[in-house]
């Protein structure tokens, strides 16, 4: 240790000049890398007291290069780490918050809480992300993160973390297919994604997943399927088909009649008219209408060349046995709506033709 930058410790605090402080950070962090497996808890301490006073006051290179040694120690200095951990420049932070095994549990909750996108990402990388933390993640991060978590099989999942997940995935295809992967998700949670999920999405799921996921899902799907099989269809069409075809052979058959029929919420008449115009069944036409999911009525009207005033008014048709639509979710179903490209929902729909949705 006499040998060592340490010996001029005091010198450094008075010292001005910025180059040195960050060269004498640079030799403290790998003086302490060549000796820390022989390092006792007093050595940890006085290296984590010299670092402390140094590490806030030099450039970010420097922080980086300090954070990148220690990143990887079991016994890294702890106050120094609690420091770096926090800081606001992502490259300094991020490598402590994937790897760093000092990092408690506290102490990411606290980052994930306060930090932004680049800090939540970086700990969504990390190995063992325990439940209080990925519940911060689901809640606050952008859809680049919580896929990122999603991927990580050893990232942890509450209930309330996985409610989250299903939420977030009914407007991201991607993230479902990346849920639905995770060999650990339980089949209650799996039941759930599917249930929620667009056709399109459950087969891409069911394509890319292993052999004993396949099995599960596929086991899902006939538990799906049978509770729609055991509920008798309670409407009457034959009213409506007359209706329509009334009305395609005086020319009338088209979006000012859906739209007369949806704002008089003539429901029957509404179905009757998407199946003629789609040529799928009246029943999977009722399905996609009735759906608690409302992605699958929006791959329907962007299918068929709808407008969003037209697919709007179908979301509408739905609402008296679901309540009204909120601002928010309109806003989203919308987004949805547009990002949504019209040959993609035509694949949908024809697939809908061999297999109807459940």
């Amino acid at each position: 240790m006499s040998a060592s930058p340490l010996q001029d410790f005091d010198e450094l605090i008075q010292a001005a000049d910025p180059r040195r402080r960050a060269k004498a950070v640079r030799q403290i962090g790998r003086l302490f890398l060549d000796g820390a497996p022989h390092f006792k808890p007093a050595h940890v301490a006085l290296f984590d007291n010299v670092l402390t006073v140094l590490s806030p006051s030099v450039e970010i290179a420097a922080r980086v290069d300090l954070a990148e040694l220690l990143a990887p120690l079991g016994n890294a200095p702890p106050t120094v780490i609690g420091q770096l951990v926090r800081d606001a420049e992502i490259r300094v932070a991020a490598p402590l918050l994937r790897l760093s095994p000092v990092i408690d549990e506290a102490t990411l909750v606290e980052v994930a809480r306060g930090m932004g996108q680049d800090h939540l990402r970086a700990i969504a990388e990390r190995d063992q992300v325990t439940e209080p933390v990925t519940e911060i993640i689901v809640r606050r991060g952008d859809r680049a993160v919580v896929r990122s978590v999603a991927a990580n099989q050893t990232a942890r999942f509450s209930q309330t973390g996985y409610s989250g997940l299903i939420k977030r995935a009914q407007s991201d295809g991607v993230l479902a297919i990346t849920v639905g992967q995770r060999e650990s998700l339980p089949d209650a949670v799996l039941t759930e994604l599917l249930e929620s999920s667009v056709d399109l999405v459950r087969r891409r799921l069911f394509d890319s997943a292993s052999s004993a996921r396949k099995a599960a899902i596929a086991q899902a799907m006939v538990a799906i399927s049978r509770e729609t099989a055991t509920t008798p269809p309670a409407l009457d069409f034959s009213q409506a088909q007359a209706d329509i075809l009334a009305l395609h052979r005086s020319g009338g058959l088209n979006k000012d009649a859906l739209l007369r029929f949806a704002n008089h919420r003539k429901y029957e008449q509404v179905v009757a008219l998407l199946s003629a115009i789609s040529a799928l069944p009246l029943a999977t036409v009722d399905k996609v209408v009735s759906d608690a999911r409302r992605d699958s009525l929006l791959v329907l009207a962007r299918a068929l060349g709808l407008d969003w005033q037209a697919a709007r008014a179908l979301l509408a048709l739905r609402s008296p046995s679901r309540g009204a639509l909120s601002a928010a979710d309109l806003e989203t179903a919308r987004t949805n709506f547009e990002h949504l490209s019209q040959s993609t929902a035509q694949r949908v729909m024809k697939f809908w033709k061999d297999r109807p949705p459940v």
